[in-house]
């Protein structure tokens, strides 16, 4: 049930007619209370999409009633129209839910620069026609509703000690540290502070979201949201509410990697024995961005002088003489040289585990990423045909 699973949650998707394929495109989730605590986290991509510019302004008393996403166009980039077309959707939202626009936060994602009055008239029937069909068992429908060249939903759900979290999520490519083509809605009847709800967002987002780097670009319209109401009555050790989230978190994220467009292998990059927490995220991404040793993956390639030539690319503090590099369980070099033969490595299956001792420190970090294929290129050079 994912955003329905707390108490207190409605939800629903239908389709508008915003996708060619009659697939439901258009998501409302309302929190029912009895509180509406609201936090969101944005990208960090200066052009910002219409819906990012109205959440951001939304959300910054910390108090949320609803949330409406489409998928099948992302109004970015659409001037004046674009933004009237987001305000009107809160507007609608409010109305029909007898709560204030302002309230109401909104989330796009599809192709940019395209909308024109037949979008808009789309998404305003469809957020009617969601609101009306919003039920305590429609979290399922909300998540699909939010897919673009997502292959499955995502969807998660924890409960710990009478309160529960929830979450859905859409991703497939895109996938970079900025939180990409991505969008997640969190909820929980967990009786949270408004401040506690933000911090414990930004910290799981931190670690999970924000260290997944299918293939190092940054989209415009990409938000994660968590909404908390109390519903259960119970006020959780923050402590344990923190780790819950970052876990549900971590699990929605491992679902975006494993679904990234056109990939045929999940990277996960383990660094360790750095000299901060900085330096190994700095060495994880330069690798997760690295076309020469993603190409390699693909290819089946143990070619580790290609994550060696990448993390000679970072200021983080390490000697590259004096590194170990180690392919799904081999080896293959120590201290900057050969060691186990490259054709001990088998990277046939589609988890590969790479791990990277910098050997100066003790902190570490994971990032995930994908391999770079002939179907990512393909999917890409071909997604607004």
């Amino acid at each position: 049930m994912s955003v329905t699973a707390p108490a207190g949650f409605e939800a629903a998707g239908v389709a508008a007619g915003l996708k060619s394929t009659g697939r439901p495109d258009v998501a409302v989730v309302v929190n029912r209370g009895p509180r509406k605590v609201g936090a969101a986290v944005f990208t960090s991509n200066r052009a910002k999409a219409n819906p990012i510019i109205w959440s951001q302004q939304a959300v910054a008393d910390r108090v949320v009633e609803a949330i409406v996403l489409n998928s099948g166009g992302a109004n970015c980039f659409t001037g004046a129209f674009g933004f009237q077309t987001t305000h009107q959707t809160a507007e609608k939202a409010g109305e029909l839910l007898g709560v204030s626009a302002g309230d109401v936060l909104v989330c796009s994602t599809g192709l940019i620069g395209t909308g024109d009055e037949v979008f808009r008239s789309k998404v305003l029937a469809g957020t009617e026609a969601a609101i009306t069909a919003l039920s305590a068992q429609g979290g399922d429908q909300a998540a699909e509703a939010i897919m673009t060249t997502d292959t499955v939903a995502k969807t998660a759900v924890v409960t710990r000690d009478g309160w529960t979290i929830g979450g859905m999520a859409k991703g497939a490519g895109m996938l970079a540290p900025g939180l990409a083509t991505m969008l997640v809605v969190l909820t929980t009847d967990a009786d949270l502070e408004p401040l506690e709800a933000d911090a414990a967002l930004r910290a799981a987002t931190g670690v999970t979201f924000d260290r997944l780097d299918s293939d190092g670009c940054m989209s415009t319209n990409d938000q994660v949201t968590l909404l908390a109401n109390g519903a259960s009555g119970i006020r959780p050790d923050i402590e344990a509410f923190q780790a819950a989230l970052s876990g549900l978190c971590q699990e929605l994220a491992v679902k975006l990697q494993g679904d990234a467009e056109g990939a045929s292998h999940d990277i996960t990059i383990e660094i360790r024995g750095a000299a901060s927490e900085q330096d190994a995220v700095e060495v994880g991404r330069s690798i997760a961005r690295n076309n020469l040793f993603k190409a390699a993956i693909f290819g089946n390639d143990p070619n580790w002088g290609r994550v060696l030539a990448a993390i000679g690319t970072t200021s983080a503090r390490f000697d590259p003489y004096d590194v170990d590099v180690v392919m799904n369980g081999v080896r293959v070099c120590t201290a900057g040289g050969p060691d186990r033969p490259r054709d001990e490595v088998d990277l046939t299956p589609r988890a590969t585990h790479l791990v990277v001792d910098l050997r100066v420190g003790d902190a570490t970090a994971t990032i995930l990423t994908n391999d770079l294929t002939h179907d990512y290129v393909h999917e890409n050079s071909a997604y607004a045909s």
